[in-house]
């Protein structure tokens, strides 16, 4: 492994933990840690446990998979014989177009992959398929909403290492990292505590964001180092460019043609109060819907299951697959 393909394997390492970390804030990955928590789990006559190690086991596998997709791009950089400079280059490129698509610098945004997983599995299916099911859908990373542009970033950086096998690599860790975020429910053990939970992790979301783009930089420093200061200069005078764009656009708004998906999940005080009250939330997505679900699984006798929002998933199916 050479000195440039170690850098590269390096920094898609650290771009691929910081694209899983944010992608938690997605529809998704607020579903999943709407519905496998303690009480949801107990209310269907599952464990816990058992059901997130499948899903953490699941999101491995998936991971394995978005590492084959940049192991294959990852041959192809390698039969080409491209020049570290033009490896370095590429990368540093990819890194820029991402720092601009997230924080909607130039108004306008890389596309990005709106579907969110089935809930029903919840009623049709075992703890283990839909745990492994939802596991591997969230773990592979392109199945489901993309919410930020770290995660084309991390395909492009795991291919241009040129080494299919530090590509694998970079892609498990994707999977393990997206897996793991389902462990933050371990400590719910009451519907109030799911609420404020919620709550409080969705504060963290423009932090998460800020987060995403102070790493995407200084992977950009570092690739810049590695290719000389000219590099750095060039990088830093796209970046004026790009605030300089945004600024006579007009407004510190982000563009209205592509919002982030993940935005869309409002978690005020009042459409959380109104699932807990088993009163069908105004929410604009499942994930909220699905907490409602869960908050009524865990207090069937004060609120009815059909007035809950969602899917239902606190009622065991009968005819489980």
């Amino acid at each position: 492994m050479t000195d440039t393909t170690l850098v590269l394997a390096c920094v898609a390492l650290v771009v691929a933990v910081a694209a899983a970390v944010r992608s938690t804030w997605s529809p998704c990955g607020l579903s999943m840690l709407s519905t496998i928590t303690p009480i949801g789990e107990r209310a269907k006559g599952h464990r816990y446990a058992g059901t997130v190690a499948w899903f953490v086991l699941g999101a491995t596998v998936g991971g394995l998979l978005f590492g084959t997709l940049a192991a294959g791009l990852a041959a192809v950089v390698g039969a080409a014989h491209l020049s570290d400079s033009v490896r370095l280059g590429v990368a540093l490129a990819a890194v820029v177009v991402a720092v601009v698509s997230d924080r909607g610098l130039a108004g306008v945004r890389v596309p990005v992959h709106m579907r969110q997983v089935n809930e029903r599995w919840l009623d049709a299916y075992r703890p283990w398929a839909y745990g492994a099911g939802f596991g591997v859908q969230i773990g592979c990373g392109l199945a489901t909403y993309i919410t930020t542009a770290a995660v084309y970033l991390t395909v492009v950086l795991a291919a241009l290492t040129g080494d299919p096998l530090a590509a694998v690599a970079v892609g498990a860790v994707f999977g393990v990292a997206r897996g793991m975020a389902v462990t933050l429910t371990a400590r719910i053990n009451s519907p109030s505590v799911l609420l404020a939970f919620h709550q409080r992790f969705e504060a963290l979301r423009p932090w998460a964001d800020r987060a995403v783009a102070g790493t995407c930089l200084v992977v950009a420093g570092v690739l810049g180092v590695a290719l000389g200061p000219g590099a750095v200069v060039v990088v830093g005078g796209v970046l004026l460019v790009a605030v300089g764009v945004r600024l006579a656009g007009g407004g510190r708004r982000r563009p209205t043609a592509r919002p982030d998906p993940g935005a869309r999940q409002s978690l005020s005080a009042e459409p959380w109060t109104t699932a807990a009250a088993g009163v069908s939330s105004p929410s604009r997505v499942d994930a909220p819907s699905l907490l409602s679900a869960s908050v009524a699984a865990a207090a069937p006798a004060s609120v009815p299951p059909s007035s809950a929002g969602g899917t239902g998933s606190g009622r065991v199916s009968r005819q489980r697959r």
